[in-house]
């Protein structure tokens, strides 16, 4: 409406001084003709046009400025797209390379499998078995990974919940139990909690899961073999335990992992150290004249330093470990369950205080190992 206004006054303003002009020119050739219009304010009606005229100028200069902004936004919104598509076709681009780089590792139909006349060549068979025992590896590396997490979430637990009972106490080493059976067998998860002074959690897990120093606390083993090592932390082991008469002789197949955990409740302590039994089953190690046994187990460790003296290194005197032992157990077979805890009650303090003294004699001379 503004607009129409404008142009209307530009207009009539405009053809009132087209007729004055002529009106001027009209009467120096007759300056006595009647009829003669009032004098024009010429001023005013040029005041009049220029503000006419100055407000169509700024409502032309605000609508431009506008398209300019619309122009330009939709200019950046054009280069995002732009640059998106040239990154997704770089993208693509090194896809397509990097698998014409690559033979194929799994190629389809019968003419490819293993035979006499198989089409694809020795190198080509070599790379499909390979990235085959790769995933395989690659799937069980994560799985055993998996499983240790989800034992060190286990083992941070408390014992004020969940009905453990407490069924051994000796110093500082408490044991817990929860009384389970599966089948008719009893399965009793334990865990014990226990401080060894002297001592750090990574040396303690190291001796706990060091396979060539197990004979020297183990006391139960008749034989045990390392079936593979899976990699520098990670091994197979195979054990078979001394008969007790009138049990079956038992054996026992897991895989043994040792890992480090950045401790989450105070970033500034030391790692916490897991070592994780887990049973298994490998071809290798089919089932024999023993009874197999199932196992789950965790020895958490975690290192704690008093502040040594002014101006002193730390000795094996500022050190202590609090450990925390979990297992649960699937003896197999058949036996009587108030036997089973009967034994447990007696043995699993035993163990416990057995193991952690010969950590302290092994390191009690030894530089200390964080």
């Amino acid at each position: 409406m503004k607009d129409g206004l404008g142009e209307d006054t530009a207009s009539k303003t405009l053809e009132i001084l087209a007729s004055r002009f002529k009106e001027s020119g009209d009467r120096r050739r007759s300056p006595a003709a009647p009829g003669m219009l009032p004098p024009v304010d010429f001023r005013g009606e040029a005041i009049t046009f220029k503000a006419t005229t100055a407000g169509i100028l700024a409502t032309l200069s605000h609508c431009i400025d506008l398209m300019a902004q619309r122009e330009e936004a939709w200019k950046r919104k054009l280069e995002r797209e732009v640059d998106k598509r040239k990154k997704m076709e770089e993208a693509y681009k090194q896809a397509m390379s990097e698998a014409r780089s690559q033979p194929p590792a799994v190629l389809g139909g019968p003419d490819y499998e293993e035979g006499p006349h198989s089409m694809i060549n020795e190198d080509e068979f070599f790379d499909a078995i390979d990235a085959a025992l790769d995933r395989n590896e690659q799937q069980e590396e994560e799985r055993v990974e998996d499983i240790t997490m989800e034992q060190l979430r286990y083992a941070k637990m408390g014992v004020g919940e969940g009905g453990w009972q407490l069924f051994a106490e000796d110093g500082e080493m408490k044991m817990y139990r929860r009384e389970v059976e599966e089948g008719g067998i009893v399965c009793d998860p334990l865990k014990a909690v226990h401080v060894v002074r002297g001592v750090t959690g990574r040396e303690v897990c190291h001796y706990f899961y060091n396979p060539e120093v197990r004979f020297d606390w183990e006391t139960t083993l008749e034989s045990m073999e390392v079936l593979e090592v899976l990699e520098p932390m990670t091994v197979i082991v195979h054990q078979i335990h001394k008969r007790v008469w009138p049990a079956t002789q038992r054996d026992a197949l897991f895989w043994s992992h040792m890992a480090r955990a950045p401790n989450e409740e105070d970033p500034d302590a030391h790692d916490v150290w897991i070592v994780c039994n887990n049973s298994c089953d490998t071809p290798h190690v089919p089932l024999g004249k023993c009874v197999r046994v199932r196992l789950t187990v965790c020895l958490m460790c975690q290192t704690f330093v008093d502040p040594p003296q002014p101006n002193t290194n730390i000795t094996r005197d500022n050190l202590s470990c609090k450990i925390t032992y979990c297992s649960t157990i699937n003896p197999g077979g058949w036996a009587p369950a108030s036997v089973l805890r009967a034994v447990y009650k007696r043995e699993y303090p035993k163990f416990l205080k057995r193991f952690t003294q010969y950590v302290k004699d092994q390191t009690e001379s030894k530089e200390i190992m964080f």
